[in-house]
């Protein structure tokens, strides 16, 4: 039982770990009002929304790619959602499985130019963002849907004490992803790929089924996260998803993910959006200046990557490759079909 809590909490979720813990205390002794019920309901109903975005670029970055669109695909199955109900009178249930429809078509799509036209994701994804945005704009005309069903908003502010009841949704979406990636056949081929291409080409695995099906994944994630943050708001907003590029990779790469693919670490994101919450959170309370968020979650953006890049590297071959300009990628320094998730080769 200590070796498998120990296999599942070390290195980056370990130090993560820590870090949030001693982050809790300071914030509990330095502004007593982070403890209330309120704001930590607040919190942790933006945490769990967050964390879906963060999930939702974990799944492509395991590939090795990167999904600059889950803001925009967020953003439209909201507008979607909130426009067949305020405009149509669509039922609730049809509306969401409707914009949920949209967001998994919006991710196939993603996967398939992906793998077709060989372009470069993170040009294709940014493409496609601004297509999937300019549909919303066409939708809304920069105007929100107002006068949601009562169900929708009242579920945005449930709560029992302190916790949010639509964190029961991110909770079992982050379960069913952790399994899906673990121990079905399609989760592994997934890590496979994204740990070394050639290798999972050779080994006869499907690519394209990989490519497209981890592009779905990060889709529907990013609408169930739309569709939350409607219900928190009340409201069907254009600009729902605007803000999602930072928070998306902020969790899986301070969370241990690797930018050249091949691992998953679900628990070191989920550790990495708390950090973030956190900070957010703590530089309310204690009355700093909000623009110093973005700051700090850069700079950990950046402490990460290069933390990662030394795990994969090593000391000697990361100040090599930075000496000679070479990139560490998916050749560079591996050439094994291992996978990863939580942070750790299997």
């Amino acid at each position: 039982m200590i070796a498998a809590v120990r296999r599942l909490i070390s290195g980056p979720a370990l130090g993560l770990l820590i870090v949030d813990a001693a982050g809790v205390v300071v914030l509990a002794a330095a502004a007593p009002a982070f403890l209330s019920t309120y704001n930590l309901f607040v919190t942790g109903r933006d945490f769990s929304i967050v964390l879906l975005v963060a999930l939702a670029q974990m799944v492509v970055l395991a590939l090795g790619q990167m999904n600059l669109s889950v803001g925009a695909i967020g953003g439209l199955v909201a507008i979607v959602e909130s426009d067949l109900m305020v405009r149509y009178g669509v039922s609730i249930g049809v509306s969401i499985a409707a914009g949920l429809g949209v967001g998994l078509l919006a991710g196939v799509i993603n996967g398939l130019l992906v793998h077709w036209t060989r372009i470069n994701s993170f040009i294709l994804t940014l493409g496609t963002s601004y297509v999937f945005a300019g549909i919303n704009l066409g939708l809304t005309h920069a105007t929100p849907f107002y006068h949601l069903p009562g169900p929708i908003s009242g579920f945005g502010q449930a709560r029992t004490g302190p916790f949010p009841h639509m964190a029961l949704v991110t909770l079992l979406l982050t379960v069913a992803l952790v399994f899906f990636l673990a121990r079905i056949v399609s989760g592994r081929q997934i890590l496979a790929v994204g740990s070394n291409r050639r290798a999972a080409e050779l080994s006869g695995l499907p690519i394209a089924r990989s490519v497209v099906l981890a592009h779905a994944i990060s889709a529907l994630l990013a609408a169930v996260a739309g569709t939350m943050l409607m219900a928190q708001l009340g409201q069907g907003q254009p600009t729902i998803g605007a803000t999602w590029i930072l928070p998306s990779f902020a969790g899986p790469i301070i969370g241990g993910a690797s930018l050249s693919g091949g691992t998953a670490p679900v628990l070191g994101t989920v550790l990495a959006v708390g950090l973030v919450s956190l900070i957010d959170d703590g530089l309310v309370l204690v009355n700093a200046n909000p623009y110093w968020v973005q700051f700090l979650i850069g700079a950990l953006i950046l402490v990460g990557v290069m933390i990662g890049r030394l795990r994969v590297a090593g000391v000697r071959g990361f100040l090599r490759l930075a000496r000679d300009g070479k990139e560490v990628g998916h050749d560079a320094v591996r050439s094994e079909p291992t996978a990863a998730i939580g942070g750790r080769r299997q």
